[in-house]
Protein backbone atom coordinates (compact mmCIF):
# COMPACT_ATOMS: atom_id res chain seq x y z
CA UNK A 1 0.00 0.00 0.00
CA UNK A 2 1.44 3.59 -0.92
CA UNK A 3 0.19 7.08 -0.64
CA UNK A 4 0.09 9.06 -3.05
CA UNK A 5 -1.00 12.60 -4.85
CA UNK A 6 -2.94 12.70 -7.73
CA UNK A 7 -3.12 15.82 -9.65
CA UNK A 8 -5.20 16.67 -12.78
CA UNK A 9 -4.90 19.85 -14.71
CA UNK A 10 -7.54 21.72 -16.30
CA UNK A 11 -7.54 19.39 -19.75
CA UNK A 12 -8.51 16.47 -17.65
CA UNK A 13 -11.57 18.04 -16.19
CA UNK A 14 -12.62 19.83 -19.34
CA UNK A 15 -15.93 18.53 -18.82
CA UNK A 16 -18.10 16.42 -17.11
CA UNK A 17 -17.39 13.02 -18.78
CA UNK A 18 -13.56 13.17 -18.45
CA UNK A 19 -14.20 14.16 -14.51
CA UNK A 20 -15.80 10.97 -14.47
CA UNK A 21 -12.88 9.22 -16.71
CA UNK A 22 -10.94 11.04 -13.42
CA UNK A 23 -12.88 9.17 -10.86
CA UNK A 24 -12.14 5.85 -12.56
CA UNK A 25 -7.97 6.87 -12.37
CA UNK A 26 -8.70 7.35 -8.49
CA UNK A 27 -10.90 4.38 -7.83
CA UNK A 28 -8.08 2.23 -10.02
CA UNK A 29 -5.81 3.45 -6.53
CA UNK A 30 -8.25 3.63 -4.18
CA UNK A 31 -9.27 0.07 -5.01
CA UNK A 32 -5.30 -1.25 -5.22
CA UNK A 33 -5.39 -0.23 -1.44
CA UNK A 34 -3.51 3.14 -1.81
CA UNK A 35 -4.06 6.06 0.23
CA UNK A 36 -5.18 8.92 -1.85
CA UNK A 37 -5.34 12.65 -1.87
CA UNK A 38 -6.65 14.67 -5.18
CA UNK A 39 -5.77 17.89 -6.63
CA UNK A 40 -7.40 19.59 -9.45
CA UNK A 41 -7.26 22.72 -11.55
CA UNK A 42 -10.42 24.56 -13.09
CA UNK A 43 -12.31 23.24 -16.20
CA UNK A 44 -10.44 23.85 -19.06
CA UNK A 45 -11.40 27.47 -20.05
CA UNK A 46 -12.86 28.66 -16.58
CA UNK A 47 -10.33 30.77 -14.94
CA UNK A 48 -9.88 32.71 -18.18
CA UNK A 49 -13.78 33.42 -18.41
CA UNK A 50 -13.63 34.41 -14.49
CA UNK A 51 -10.80 36.95 -15.34
CA UNK A 52 -12.70 38.20 -18.62
CA UNK A 53 -15.69 38.61 -16.03
CA UNK A 54 -13.68 40.39 -13.74
CA UNK A 55 -12.46 42.77 -16.55
CA UNK A 56 -16.06 43.35 -17.71
CA UNK A 57 -17.13 44.55 -14.46
CA UNK A 58 -14.32 47.15 -13.83
CA UNK A 59 -15.48 50.71 -15.45
CA UNK A 60 -14.01 53.67 -13.58
CA UNK A 61 -11.41 52.36 -11.81
CA UNK A 62 -7.96 50.12 -13.77
CA UNK A 63 -7.18 48.13 -11.16
CA UNK A 64 -8.36 44.87 -9.84
CA UNK A 65 -8.60 44.45 -5.99
CA UNK A 66 -6.77 41.58 -5.92
CA UNK A 67 -8.24 40.53 -2.54
CA UNK A 68 -11.55 40.14 -4.45
CA UNK A 69 -10.13 38.63 -7.80
CA UNK A 70 -8.83 35.93 -5.86
CA UNK A 71 -11.79 35.46 -4.51
CA UNK A 72 -13.43 34.91 -8.00
CA UNK A 73 -10.99 33.45 -10.03
CA UNK A 74 -10.36 30.29 -6.86
CA UNK A 75 -14.23 29.50 -7.47
CA UNK A 76 -12.97 27.61 -10.76
CA UNK A 77 -10.70 24.67 -8.62
CA UNK A 78 -14.00 24.39 -6.61
CA UNK A 79 -16.56 23.44 -9.13
CA UNK A 80 -14.25 20.65 -10.35
CA UNK A 81 -13.69 19.46 -6.68
CA UNK A 82 -17.19 19.00 -5.97
CA UNK A 83 -17.85 17.45 -8.95
CA UNK A 84 -15.06 14.75 -8.52
CA UNK A 85 -16.15 13.98 -5.36
CA UNK A 86 -19.69 13.41 -6.53
CA UNK A 87 -18.59 11.61 -9.08
CA UNK A 88 -16.50 9.40 -6.89
CA UNK A 89 -19.01 8.77 -4.71
CA UNK A 90 -21.16 7.53 -7.58
CA UNK A 91 -18.23 4.67 -8.04
CA UNK A 92 -19.01 3.87 -4.38
CA UNK A 93 -15.89 5.95 -2.98
CA UNK A 94 -15.59 7.73 0.35
CA UNK A 95 -14.84 10.76 -0.63
CA UNK A 96 -15.33 14.85 0.30
CA UNK A 97 -13.95 17.68 -1.33
CA UNK A 98 -11.53 20.63 0.47
CA UNK A 99 -10.97 23.91 -0.37
CA UNK A 100 -7.83 25.31 0.42
CA UNK A 101 -8.35 27.20 3.27
CA UNK A 102 -9.95 24.24 4.87
CA UNK A 103 -6.93 21.96 4.85
CA UNK A 104 -5.48 24.29 5.48
CA UNK A 105 -2.81 25.72 2.95
CA UNK A 106 -1.34 28.82 4.68
CA UNK A 107 -0.11 31.11 2.28
CA UNK A 108 1.84 34.46 1.62
CA UNK A 109 -0.50 37.51 1.72
CA UNK A 110 0.57 38.34 -2.52
CA UNK A 111 -2.90 37.81 -3.82
CA UNK A 112 -2.49 36.12 -7.44
CA UNK A 113 1.08 35.26 -7.10
CA UNK A 114 1.07 34.00 -3.29
CA UNK A 115 3.49 31.55 -1.75
CA UNK A 116 2.35 28.27 0.17
CA UNK A 117 3.81 28.86 3.84
CA UNK A 118 2.78 25.83 5.36
CA UNK A 119 0.27 23.11 5.14
CA UNK A 120 -1.16 20.83 8.34
CA UNK A 121 -1.91 18.05 6.88
CA UNK A 122 -2.89 16.18 9.90
CA UNK A 123 -6.36 16.57 9.37
CA UNK A 124 -6.16 14.50 6.18
CA UNK A 125 -4.05 11.69 7.28
CA UNK A 126 -6.36 11.02 10.00
CA UNK A 127 -8.66 10.11 7.79
CA UNK A 128 -6.87 8.22 5.39
CA UNK A 129 -6.81 5.96 8.85
CA UNK A 130 -9.69 5.74 9.88
CA UNK A 131 -12.14 6.23 6.93
CA UNK A 132 -10.63 5.84 4.11
CA UNK A 133 -11.28 8.88 2.84
CA UNK A 134 -10.22 10.29 -0.21
CA UNK A 135 -9.24 13.91 -0.46
CA UNK A 136 -10.74 15.71 -3.60
CA UNK A 137 -8.45 19.13 -2.67
CA UNK A 138 -8.72 22.36 -4.95
CA UNK A 139 -5.34 23.50 -6.35
CA UNK A 140 -3.94 26.98 -7.13
CA UNK A 141 -5.32 28.50 -3.85
CA UNK A 142 -4.74 28.60 0.47
CA UNK A 143 -5.26 31.35 3.19
CA UNK A 144 -3.79 33.91 3.97
CA UNK A 145 -3.95 33.27 8.24
CA UNK A 146 -3.54 37.15 9.23
CA UNK A 147 -6.49 38.09 6.78
CA UNK A 148 -8.38 35.43 6.58
CA UNK A 149 -8.65 36.24 2.90
CA UNK A 150 -8.41 33.64 -0.07
CA UNK A 151 -4.69 33.83 -2.02
CA UNK A 152 -3.95 32.07 -5.14
CA UNK A 153 -0.51 30.80 -6.42
CA UNK A 154 -0.79 32.08 -9.87
CA UNK A 155 -1.67 30.13 -13.06
CA UNK A 156 -0.23 26.66 -12.56
CA UNK A 157 -0.12 26.96 -9.21
CA UNK A 158 -2.40 23.36 -9.12
CA UNK A 159 1.14 21.38 -9.57
CA UNK A 160 2.90 23.28 -6.52
CA UNK A 161 -0.17 22.78 -4.42
CA UNK A 162 -0.14 18.88 -5.35
CA UNK A 163 3.81 19.08 -4.67
CA UNK A 164 3.24 20.53 -1.49
CA UNK A 165 0.58 18.71 0.24
CA UNK A 166 2.42 15.11 -0.97
CA UNK A 167 5.44 16.64 0.97
CA UNK A 168 2.82 17.82 3.91
CA UNK A 169 1.11 14.42 4.33
CA UNK A 170 4.21 12.19 3.34
CA UNK A 171 3.25 10.69 0.13
CA UNK A 172 5.12 8.18 -1.27
CA UNK A 173 4.65 9.87 -4.94
CA UNK A 174 2.92 12.42 -6.48
CA UNK A 175 1.20 11.86 -10.45
CA UNK A 176 1.06 14.34 -12.53
CA UNK A 177 -1.78 13.76 -14.60
CA UNK A 178 -1.88 15.86 -18.16
CA UNK A 179 -2.62 15.93 -21.65
CA UNK A 180 1.04 13.95 -22.48
CA UNK A 181 2.30 10.60 -21.85
CA UNK A 182 5.70 12.21 -20.07
CA UNK A 183 8.60 14.30 -20.30
CA UNK A 184 10.30 13.96 -24.05
CA UNK A 185 13.92 14.43 -24.98
CA UNK A 186 12.14 17.70 -26.98
CA UNK A 187 8.81 19.05 -28.54
CA UNK A 188 7.68 15.98 -30.67
CA UNK A 189 5.83 18.16 -32.67
CA UNK A 190 9.36 19.86 -33.72
CA UNK A 191 11.61 16.19 -33.77
CA UNK A 192 8.90 13.71 -34.39
CA UNK A 193 11.56 10.86 -33.14
CA UNK A 194 11.91 12.35 -29.55
CA UNK A 195 11.75 9.92 -26.71
CA UNK A 196 9.76 9.87 -23.67
CA UNK A 197 12.27 9.74 -20.75
CA UNK A 198 11.87 7.15 -18.20
CA UNK A 199 13.31 9.07 -15.52
CA UNK A 200 14.93 12.57 -14.98
CA UNK A 201 16.56 14.20 -11.98
CA UNK A 202 15.00 17.42 -10.39
CA UNK A 203 17.89 19.43 -11.00
CA UNK A 204 17.35 18.62 -15.07
CA UNK A 205 13.49 18.84 -15.06
CA UNK A 206 13.82 22.25 -13.20
CA UNK A 207 16.50 23.40 -16.43
CA UNK A 208 14.11 21.75 -18.47
CA UNK A 209 10.93 23.69 -17.17
CA UNK A 210 12.64 26.80 -16.92
CA UNK A 211 13.94 26.90 -20.41
CA UNK A 212 10.97 26.18 -22.28
CA UNK A 213 9.51 22.74 -22.01
CA UNK A 214 5.89 23.19 -20.56
CA UNK A 215 5.01 19.88 -18.81
CA UNK A 216 5.78 21.14 -15.09
CA UNK A 217 5.79 24.67 -13.63
CA UNK A 218 9.02 25.91 -12.24
CA UNK A 219 7.69 26.19 -8.84
CA UNK A 220 6.62 22.53 -8.25
CA UNK A 221 9.76 21.30 -8.76
CA UNK A 222 11.64 23.50 -7.14
CA UNK A 223 9.44 22.98 -4.16
CA UNK A 224 9.88 19.04 -5.29
CA UNK A 225 13.60 18.97 -4.81
CA UNK A 226 13.61 21.07 -1.57
CA UNK A 227 11.52 18.52 -0.20
CA UNK A 228 12.43 14.74 -1.85
CA UNK A 229 9.04 14.62 -3.61
CA UNK A 230 8.99 12.08 -6.47
CA UNK A 231 6.62 13.16 -9.11
CA UNK A 232 5.49 11.00 -12.00
CA UNK A 233 3.76 12.70 -14.88
CA UNK A 234 1.55 10.50 -17.09
CA UNK A 235 -0.79 10.57 -19.51
CA UNK A 236 -4.87 11.19 -18.21
CA UNK A 237 -6.31 9.76 -21.11
CA UNK A 238 -5.09 6.23 -20.89
CA UNK A 239 -7.77 3.93 -20.06
CA UNK A 240 -7.89 3.62 -16.48
CA UNK A 241 -9.36 0.34 -16.52
CA UNK A 242 -6.26 -1.00 -18.37
CA UNK A 243 -3.63 -0.06 -16.18
CA UNK A 244 -2.37 -2.07 -13.46
CA UNK A 245 -1.90 -0.07 -10.94
CA UNK A 246 1.00 -2.72 -9.36
CA UNK A 247 3.06 -2.35 -12.61
CA UNK A 248 5.13 0.14 -13.90
CA UNK A 249 2.50 2.39 -16.63
CA UNK A 250 3.95 4.75 -19.58
CA UNK A 251 5.13 7.88 -17.99
CA UNK A 252 8.62 10.05 -16.47
CA UNK A 253 9.47 9.75 -13.10
CA UNK A 254 11.29 13.02 -11.43
CA UNK A 255 13.51 11.88 -8.28
CA UNK A 256 16.56 12.37 -6.89
CA UNK A 257 19.89 11.96 -9.28
CA UNK A 258 21.19 9.16 -7.45
CA UNK A 259 17.91 6.97 -8.69
CA UNK A 260 18.82 7.18 -11.59
CA UNK A 261 21.23 4.49 -12.87
CA UNK A 262 22.42 5.25 -16.48
CA UNK A 263 23.24 9.11 -16.51
CA UNK A 264 23.27 10.45 -19.86
CA UNK A 265 25.26 13.32 -21.14
CA UNK A 266 22.72 14.90 -22.46
CA UNK A 267 18.86 14.30 -21.26
CA UNK A 268 17.02 16.78 -23.41
CA UNK A 269 16.81 19.98 -25.94
CA UNK A 270 14.31 22.88 -24.47
CA UNK A 271 13.69 26.19 -26.44
CA UNK A 272 11.83 29.24 -26.29
CA UNK A 273 10.48 31.86 -28.80
CA UNK A 274 9.24 33.92 -26.15
CA UNK A 275 13.14 36.09 -26.13
CA UNK A 276 14.39 39.34 -26.83
CA UNK A 277 17.45 40.62 -27.08
CA UNK A 278 18.92 44.33 -26.04
CA UNK A 279 22.07 45.69 -26.63
CA UNK A 280 23.49 48.99 -25.11
CA UNK A 281 26.18 50.33 -26.95
CA UNK A 282 29.62 52.31 -26.71
CA UNK A 283 29.31 52.33 -22.80
CA UNK A 284 32.06 53.64 -20.45
CA UNK A 285 33.88 50.68 -19.29
CA UNK A 286 33.89 51.11 -15.40
CA UNK A 287 32.70 50.05 -12.23
CA UNK A 288 29.00 50.35 -11.63
CA UNK A 289 27.70 50.70 -15.22
CA UNK A 290 26.23 46.85 -14.95
CA UNK A 291 24.34 48.36 -11.86
CA UNK A 292 22.93 51.23 -13.74
CA UNK A 293 21.74 49.13 -15.94
CA UNK A 294 20.56 46.22 -14.37
CA UNK A 295 19.11 47.84 -11.07
CA UNK A 296 16.34 49.74 -12.87
CA UNK A 297 15.39 46.86 -14.87
CA UNK A 298 15.04 44.63 -11.55
CA UNK A 299 13.10 47.47 -10.19
CA UNK A 300 10.68 47.07 -12.56
CA UNK A 301 10.33 43.38 -11.90
CA UNK A 302 11.87 43.09 -15.71
CA UNK A 303 13.81 39.34 -15.86
CA UNK A 304 16.97 39.51 -17.39
CA UNK A 305 18.51 35.95 -18.45
CA UNK A 306 21.36 35.66 -20.84
CA UNK A 307 24.04 38.39 -20.03
CA UNK A 308 27.10 39.22 -22.90
CA UNK A 309 29.83 42.17 -22.45
CA UNK A 310 32.52 42.79 -25.60
CA UNK A 311 34.90 45.20 -24.36
CA UNK A 312 36.32 47.45 -27.18
CA UNK A 313 39.87 47.44 -28.65
CA UNK A 314 41.08 50.51 -26.46
CA UNK A 315 39.56 49.19 -23.99
CA UNK A 316 37.63 52.49 -22.87
CA UNK A 317 34.27 51.28 -23.79
CA UNK A 318 31.77 47.93 -23.72
CA UNK A 319 29.18 46.86 -25.19
CA UNK A 320 26.53 44.63 -23.02
CA UNK A 321 24.05 42.47 -25.05
CA UNK A 322 21.20 40.87 -22.59
CA UNK A 323 17.64 39.28 -23.39
CA UNK A 324 14.30 39.88 -21.59
CA UNK A 325 10.54 38.10 -22.26
CA UNK A 326 9.80 39.32 -25.08
CA UNK A 327 6.11 40.49 -23.82
CA UNK A 328 8.69 43.21 -21.24
CA UNK A 329 10.96 44.18 -24.74
CA UNK A 330 9.50 47.57 -25.24
CA UNK A 331 9.30 48.22 -21.22
CA UNK A 332 12.34 47.05 -20.93
CA UNK A 333 13.73 49.61 -23.93
CA UNK A 334 11.64 52.43 -21.95
CA UNK A 335 13.33 51.98 -18.71
CA UNK A 336 17.25 51.18 -20.03
CA UNK A 337 16.30 55.13 -22.04
CA UNK A 338 15.07 56.45 -19.32
CA UNK A 339 18.27 55.77 -17.53
CA UNK A 340 20.16 57.15 -20.25
CA UNK A 341 22.13 59.49 -18.81
CA UNK A 342 23.09 57.30 -15.38
CA UNK A 343 24.65 54.91 -18.06
CA UNK A 344 25.91 57.00 -20.35
CA UNK A 345 25.77 54.58 -23.49
CA UNK A 346 25.67 55.98 -27.18
CA UNK A 347 23.52 53.65 -29.17
CA UNK A 348 20.41 51.01 -27.74
CA UNK A 349 19.44 48.35 -30.60
CA UNK A 350 17.22 45.20 -30.02
CA UNK A 351 15.97 42.43 -31.94
CA UNK A 352 12.71 40.36 -30.90
CA UNK A 353 13.45 37.80 -34.18
CA UNK A 354 15.25 35.93 -31.68
CA UNK A 355 15.29 32.22 -29.76
CA UNK A 356 16.95 30.65 -27.32
CA UNK A 357 17.97 26.78 -27.53
CA UNK A 358 19.10 25.09 -24.45
CA UNK A 359 20.85 21.87 -23.91
CA UNK A 360 20.40 20.42 -20.25
CA UNK A 361 21.57 17.36 -18.94
CA UNK A 362 23.52 16.36 -15.78
CA UNK A 363 26.24 14.12 -18.11
CA UNK A 364 27.51 17.30 -18.48
CA UNK A 365 29.44 17.57 -15.18
CA UNK A 366 31.81 14.56 -16.03
CA UNK A 367 32.00 15.40 -19.72
CA UNK A 368 34.20 17.62 -21.89
CA UNK A 369 33.50 19.38 -24.95
CA UNK A 370 29.63 19.21 -24.91
CA UNK A 371 29.17 22.66 -26.30
CA UNK A 372 32.02 22.48 -28.98
CA UNK A 373 29.86 20.03 -30.48
CA UNK A 374 27.23 21.83 -30.57
CA UNK A 375 28.93 25.18 -32.03
CA UNK A 376 30.67 22.74 -34.78
CA UNK A 377 27.26 21.32 -35.47
CA UNK A 378 25.37 24.45 -35.91
CA UNK A 379 28.25 26.26 -38.02
CA UNK A 380 27.90 23.26 -40.56
CA UNK A 381 23.83 24.17 -40.50
CA UNK A 382 25.13 27.56 -40.83
CA UNK A 383 23.34 29.07 -37.81
CA UNK A 384 24.63 32.18 -36.10
CA UNK A 385 25.02 32.34 -32.60
CA UNK A 386 24.86 35.62 -31.07
CA UNK A 387 25.05 34.84 -27.15
CA UNK A 388 26.07 31.79 -25.07
CA UNK A 389 25.53 31.38 -21.29
CA UNK A 390 26.35 27.89 -19.53
CA UNK A 391 25.71 26.47 -16.38
CA UNK A 392 27.11 23.21 -14.42
CA UNK A 393 24.26 20.70 -16.27
CA UNK A 394 23.34 23.01 -19.50
CA UNK A 395 24.28 25.68 -21.87
CA UNK A 396 21.93 27.94 -23.64
CA UNK A 397 22.35 29.51 -27.57
CA UNK A 398 20.72 33.04 -28.89
CA UNK A 399 20.15 32.43 -32.63
CA UNK A 400 18.23 33.73 -35.09
CA UNK A 401 14.25 32.65 -34.12
CA UNK A 402 13.90 31.15 -37.92
CA UNK A 403 16.18 28.77 -37.43
CA UNK A 404 15.01 27.12 -34.23
CA UNK A 405 13.35 24.29 -35.72
CA UNK A 406 16.76 23.31 -37.42
CA UNK A 407 18.70 24.04 -34.48
CA UNK A 408 16.73 21.88 -31.92
CA UNK A 409 16.56 19.00 -34.97
CA UNK A 410 20.63 19.41 -35.33
CA UNK A 411 21.12 19.25 -31.34
CA UNK A 412 18.77 16.23 -30.93
CA UNK A 413 20.63 14.56 -33.28
CA UNK A 414 24.18 15.47 -32.63
CA UNK A 415 23.19 14.22 -29.01
CA UNK A 416 21.38 10.85 -29.92
CA UNK A 417 18.63 11.86 -28.43
CA UNK A 418 16.44 10.35 -30.98
CA UNK A 419 18.01 6.92 -30.35
CA UNK A 420 16.15 4.23 -28.56
CA UNK A 421 17.71 4.26 -25.27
Amino acid sequence: MARLVMKFGGTSVANVDRIRNVARHVKREVDAGHEVAVVVSAMSGTTDQLVTWCEETLRRRRIFDAREYDAVVATGEQVTAGLLAIALQDLDINARSWQGWQVPIATSEAHGSARILDINGEELVRRFAEGKEVAVITGFQGIHRESGRIATLGRGGSDTSAVAIAAAIRADRCDIYTDVDGVYTTDPRVVPRARRLARVAFEEMLELASLGAKVMQVRSVELAMMHNVRIFVRSSFDPPEKIDPHDSPPGTLICDEGEIMEQHTVTGIAFSRDEAQISVREVLDKPGVAAAIFGPLAEANVNVDMIVQNVSGDGKTTDITFTVPASDYQRSLDVIGKAKRAIGYARLDGATDVAKVSVIGIGMRSHAGVAAEAFKALAARSINIRAITTSEIKFSLLIDAAFTELAVRTLHSLYGLDKAA
